[in-house]
């Protein structure tokens, strides 16, 4: 049987978009927030996301076109049908409608630097300086003659090109003469029209710049030309063993207006298999990270794959530099993901069915400084490893608990399983400690990335609570 169908209107007040309640897609008027014995569920990921989808209780699969309740969705799906589908109060998607604002290369950056001009004539260039996580970068071909200019000042360091809606490694390529770019340049001048009608209609239109979820991994939707973005490449990489790596974190966002985000305490770093040299800039081996791109190298090991544990991770940062230093990088690594997320904050759809799981692409440089690579609206979900299967199941299985579909959370919680929130309309204090009374000092941030995931345990500990302030009510 067929879904209703509806056009959503959205309400835009105060720079805020206030959403509508609708009812139909799921349960009749007035269960909204009661405990459901059954969750309808659809997906077209065949990973481990199915797995976890398959095996939670009370979850039942759908397939073709009938009533779900969850559906983690494609972005072709939300470009073609999220306009006129029909959802109840209690119906989750796994996309905020605009996902792209802050998952596509280009609008991330013009989104950042607007945000970061905001800062500086509203709190000063202090403030501003917080959002300076980004490397210098430029929009091609529109931002072409800006670039030149900014190649000239600076003759001889490395640029790296990466098409704007593409990823996996495909179509990034490092240069250093201003020939490679002209050359470029040519190949894409009768395209620029081409190119720009391609463009998705910000905050409205379609989001062609995004993740499919229908593949197996971080692919982005195809548009006719691409453009791309000429990033000025960092060229002092930390390394580990001779080899640069890159770090994948996830970030959970339930709503914008108000921001709530919530930081997946396990993660990974991913290598590659060839040491670091800047003599060969044309080796992708060495300066792509990429599994896709790692895992058809000569020297790929499948069963040991190319990526550590966070854990791992930021424990070997603590033996080598110490426990401040460590706290100094992950602290400013909590930064970016906040002020990534405000910077694109009032231009998000905040819609309270969407629900995002992103994955945060993070470089440490020598000087232990975190630099944002690029946001992903479908971080893979396919599993490289044992050990890689296990945290994405850990990690899906969690995601569910936050998006709490069985209605079992009473909304103040501060940790679910891995997941610690961050950000709920203001920063999220630890619960250890003396309260600060001066606002200042003592403050620290609710985030433990790279720490101790005891979420077994946690859960636990949690349900059996909820379940007791239950019994005590009823």
């Amino acid at each position: 049987m067929s879904r209703p169908k509806l056009k959503m209107v959205f309400k835009v007040a105060t720079s805020a978009i206030l959403n509508q309640n609708y009812k139909g897609h799921g349960l009749s008027k007035g269960k909204e927030r009661e405990q459901r014995a059954s969750i309808r569920f659809k997906t077209t990921l065949m990973n481990t996301l199915m797995d976890v989808l398959r095996n939670r209780p009370g979850w039942v699969e759908v397939k073709d076109e009938g009533e779900w309740d969850f559906y983690w969705c494609d972005v072709s799906w939300l470009r073609e049908n999220f306009d006129h589908t029909y959802m109840d109060e209690h119906v989750r998607i796994s996309h905020f409608r605009n996902h792209y604002e802050l998952t596509r290369k280009n609008y991330m950056v013009k989104n950042l630097k607007r945000f970061r001009k905001q800062l500086e004539r509203e709190a000063g260039k202090l403030e501003a300086a917080k959002c300076d996580f980004f490397p210098k970068t430029f929009e091609m071909p529109c931002e072409y003659h800006l670039f030149v200019e900014e190649f000239r000042k600076n003759p001889g360091i490395t640029w790296i090109m990466k098409p704007v809606a593409r990823s996996q490694g495909k179509g990034i390529f490092l240069f250093r003469r201003l020939k490679d770019i002209m050359d470029w340049r040519k190949g894409n001048a009768g395209k620029k029209l081409t190119s720009l009608e391609a463009q998705p209609a910000r905050s409205t239109a379609n989001p062609s710049g995004s993740h499919d979820a229908r593949s197996s991994d971080d692919q982005k939707e195809d548009i006719p030309v691409e453009n791309y973005v000429a990033q000025r490449y960092i060229e002092n990489p930390y390394l580990i063993g001779g080899r640069k790596f890159d770090l994948r974190v996830y970030v959970l966002v339930m709503s914008y207006i108000p921001l709530r985000a919530w930081l997946y305490r396990d993660g990974f770093a991913r290598f590659s298999n060839t040491r670091f040299t800047l003599s060969s800039i044309d080796d992708q081996y060495v300066h792509l990270t990429n599994v896709a791109v790692q895992k058809t190298s000569p020297d790929y090991h499948p069963k040991k794959g190319c990526k550590w544990m966070l854990q791992r991770f930021r424990q070997y940062l603590a033996s080598k530099h110490g426990p401040e230093a460590v706290e100094t990088l992950f602290s400013d690594m909590d930064n970016i993901f906040i002020r990534s997320l405000q910077s694109v904050q009032k231009v998000i759809i905040s819609d309270k069915h969407c629900f995002e799981l992103y994955g945060y692409d993070i470089l440490i440089d020598q000087d232990l400084k975190p630099w944002l690579l690029e946001v992903n609206a479908s971080p893979s979900l396919t599993a490289s490893s044992q050990e890689d299967y296990e945290l994405k199941t850990c990690l899906l299985e969690d995601t569910l608990h936050v998006v709490d579909m069985e209605a079992r959370l009473t909304g103040r919680e501060k940790r679910v399983g891995g997941f610690d929130l961050m950000w709920n309309d203001g920063p999220v204090s630890r619960e250890e400690g003396p309260p600060d009374l001066s606002g200042m000092g003592n403050f620290v941030t609710n985030t433990h990335l790279g720490c101790v995931n005891d979420r077994k345990k946690q859960l636990r500990q949690l349900f059996r609570s909820l379940q007791g302030q239950k019994k005590a009510s009823s």
